[in-house]
């Protein structure tokens, strides 16, 4: 009896966090040996020879000696590589976090019931933030189901730094603070925070302990921007959070030492649910073209939002949806969650509020002005100058590909991630005439806290078959043989990387190990085929599949010479978001995004003669 009622429980969010498998640490030799090969398409002979040597003497001593060490700490840790990686990755990095590491996108909501449209922005701001705060509810009663590949159970741990979340500049290193708790763990933080024309105000969610309706956000978000349009601007501070990190930690510090009220406005940001953007640029978007809207969530302005914290849900005056946020505390599948729940919500109920239009007694939402000086005021003029520099300089193309999508590429019993990167790969082959360093995402959730490792796409196969595709003396069957291996490489790459077996994490623990015994660093780090082939974060393409829902994000490049390259993949179509940087002469986001296309149709033709 009682294990059939267990069964009839609904699962709670973090059920099953205790029974999630350790990360694994792989064996020395198998990723030296993938090493091995993921740097070769980018080697002549002599220097591929060379690295073996190098592999090999690592392998035989000092790696065999490092390797060891971390099998010790992987026996003392459930994962030994989340604190390793939230520094190295996003703690420790000194670069402006806003524009390098945070990570942007449009809400698909413009594709059904809220298309741009004038006069309307503040009411759908309204029950989007409804919505929101529905989620949030969900995980605080622990009622969003645990998210399954098959019958595993995922790691739900990022979900707890969706709200009520923020980073914090140190001179040396940041910090997060996370102030979230389930209903069980005790009370949780309820306040939102609205930014608009350089000003700051805050209000709770809730009112006697439920949550505010649609009409009475509506209201708190009205009072904001009349108070808002009839005052002058802020003095737009939250640009300070564009800053170098060390720069930003020593504005902040001066900033709290002259009055101690300025830290408890910090800490109100930072504890805040999420940060609601008012922004009154209207990027025209629609289903086929998202540049703009996606341009502005990743680059726009800095004064209303908060680069620091987990969500910036911004709301442009024509009525379209954006968000940012910081990558350090969570990955872009978090927030892709709850945007899949917010589309699916708002979609079903036609972006209407069919409740009460009461509403209740509450106080109006208060500002918070933070006490400047001079040397504040230099501060804010220098972040604000610095990120516009730099935000002029990247650039973001966002568009849908509708001639196919997963629902063909299945039809040829393709795997359609790998369509769609070997096509990325196959349209930087043409565009640049050489292979290129790429890394994709992989999702290594099935373990305890796990986030992701680095799966390889740029493999031996696939250059074999870009090189296919450009020897005229090469015939269909030809190419349609080299394309099909590469694809069963990199299913088989990927599917190891997301059982723990990748092995660019190893590889980084097995340098921080010797890194904190003050070892000089390894030879193989030194060698330059380990940075040519992408590694320490020397990847020429950086991409991401999104998922295969409506919700897509675009971030920038990894390196000045490279690409960032995120997409969805929908039944009908592929949406695409590319960003480079405009100051490097050789790249170019548009034609990649063209030159792409072309790829996809000459891929698609490959598949389908074929099976003629």
């Amino acid at each position: 009896m009682a294990n059939i009622l267990s069964e009839s429980l609904p699962e709670q969010t973090f059920q099953y966090q205790s029974s999630l498998p350790p990360l694994p640490v792989p064996s020395l030799q198998s990723s030296l040996s993938k090493y091995l090969d993921s740097v070769q398409p980018f080697a002549s002979e002599k220097e591929f020879e060379a690295t073996v040597d190098i592999v090999r003497k690592f392998q035989e001593g000092l790696g065999k000696e490092l390797h060891q060490k971390l099998l010790h700490r992987a026996k003392t840790k459930k994962n030994w590589l989340e604190e390793w990686w939230l520094d190295t990755a996003y703690l420790e990095v000194r670069i402006p976090s806003q524009l390098n590491v945070n990570f942007g996108g449009p809400a698909p909501y413009l594709e059904h019931c809220w298309p741009p449209a004038e006069g309307v922005y503040l009411q759908r701001a309204s029950i989007s933030i409804w919505h929101t705060l529905q989620y949030w509810n969900l995980m605080r009663t622990e009622k969003l189901a645990p998210q399954k590949v098959g019958k595993t159970a995922l790691d739900m741990d990022q979900f707890r730094m969706l709200f009520c979340t923020c980073k914090v500049p140190g001179v040396k290193k940041d910090t997060i603070f996370n102030y979230f708790k389930t209903e069980r763990e005790g009370p949780c933080p309820s306040h939102l925070v609205a930014m608009c024309r350089g000003r700051i105000f805050t209000f709770d969610a809730l009112c006697d302990g439920q949550i505010l309706t649609p009409p009475e956000i509506l209201r708190q978000l009205s009072y904001v921007k009349e108070r808002c349009e009839g005052e002058p601007e802020g003095h737009g501070l939250s640009a300070l959070t564009t800053e170098e990190r060390t720069r930003w930690a020593k504005a902040r510090e001066h900033l709290i030492s002259i009055d101690p009220h300025n830290k408890t406005i910090l800490e109100t940001i930072q504890s805040s649910l999420f940060v609601i953007a008012l922004d009154e640029t209207k990027p025209y978007s629609t289903p086929e073209n998202y540049t703009n809207v996606t341009r502005e969530a990743v680059k726009g302005n800095a004064t209303i939002r908060w680069g620091d914290k987990s969500y910036n849900s911004i709301v442009f005056s024509d009525g379209t949806f954006g968000s940012t946020c910081d990558h350090a505390p969570y990955d872009a599948m978090v927030l892709v969650s709850m945007c899949w729940y917010l589309d699916q919500q708002i979609k079903a109920s036609e972006g209407k509020w069919k409740g009460s239009d009461t509403v209740r007694p509450m106080a109006v939402p208060e500002e918070l002005v933070f006490t400047v000086d001079d040397k504040v005021l230099i501060d804010i003029s220098h972040a604000k100058q610095q990120y516009l520099e730099s935000a002029a300089d990247l650039q973001v193309v966002c568009y849908a590909f509708t001639a196919f999508g997963k629902a063909v590429i299945k039809q040829k019993k393709l795997h359609p991630d790998t369509f769609v990167q070997l096509a990325m790969q196959w349209a930087y082959y043409r565009m640049h005439k050489r292979p290129g360093s790429c890394y994709e995402t992989a999702m290594t959730r099935k373990f305890y806290h796990g986030r992701t490792d680095t799966m390889r796409p740029c493999t031996r196969e696939a250059v074999s078959w870009c090189q296919t595709m450009m020897d005229p003396t090469c015939d269909v069957n030809a190419r349609r043989k080299a394309m099909l291996l590469a694809f069963s490489r990199h299913n088989e790459l990927m599917d190891e990387a997301q059982e723990g077996k990748g092995f660019d994490r190893h590889l980084l623990g097995l340098y921080l190990i010797a890194k904190e015994e003050g070892r000089p660093t390894p030879e193989l780090f030194m060698d330059p085929l380990y940075s040519r082939s992408g590694g320490g974060g020397n990847f020429v393409l950086s991409s991401s599949l999104v998922g295969y829902t409506t919700v897509l994000g675009a971030v920038a490049p990894m390196v000045h010479q490279g690409y960032g390259f995120f997409y969805r993949i929908r039944d009908d179509r592929i949406v695409i978001s590319i960003s480079a940087w405009k100051s490097c002469h050789e790249t170019d986001a548009q034609s990649l995004f063209n030159i792409f296309c072309s790829s996809l149709h000459e891929m698609l033709h490959l598949a389908t003669t074929s099976q003629l």
